[in-house]
């Protein structure tokens, strides 16, 4: 009887949360395949503890930190592939015809990175964390949180540029 009011309960939150959550795998992932299959990992690790979380109102962050540990675990096993170009390709320039190209742009953009640095963006300026949690999320030190965060802030600077610099 208890099991059956648990599923009932967990189909809800899913209901409701879900759209929200997908939008945060999305940024964590960059892909939208990747970020379905994220949340579907997260949501069976919140399943299988469903009866073990008190805090009902803390589990969007308990789906947020399996999401977070599910992709780091995924790039820490991935090889890498994409290495970094000094070279940037060549792209048209002209107005942003509205906020909503700008933010297309911005989500291209955060795909372009490489994992670590989407990951620190999105949970500096996403989720915002402090530089000290997001190193004791990520398992890295404070100042490669720092380094990383300017990285990749540089690099969306110049991608995001209205006039980028003939190559």
């Amino acid at each position: 009887m208890q099991t059956a009011r648990w599923e009932e309960e967990f189909r809800e939150y899913v209901r409701a949360r879900g759209p929200a959550l997908l939008r945060a795998a999305r940024q964590l992932t960059g892909h939208p395949l990747d970020a379905e299959d994220l949340l579907q990992n997260a949501l069976t690790k919140t399943y299988l503890a469903w009866d073990r979380i008190q805090d009902r109102a803390a589990l969007d962050g308990y789906v947020r930190r399996a999401m977070v540990n599910i992709n780091i675990s995924q790039w820490r096993r991935r090889k890498l592939e994409e290495y970094p170009s000094d070279d940037l390709p060549d792209m048209a320039t002209g107005a942003e015809a509205a906020s909503g190209e700008l933010h297309e742009r911005l989500e291209q953009a955060l795909q372009g990175l490489p994992d670590r640095m989407r990951a620190a963006i999105v949970l500096r300026y996403y989720e915002d964390m402090t530089e000290p949690e997001i190193a004791n999320r990520l398992g890295i030190s404070v100042g490669t949180v720092k380094s990383t965060v300017s990285r990749a802030m540089a690099k969306l600077r110049t991608e995001l540029s209205p006039l980028r610099p003939p190559l």
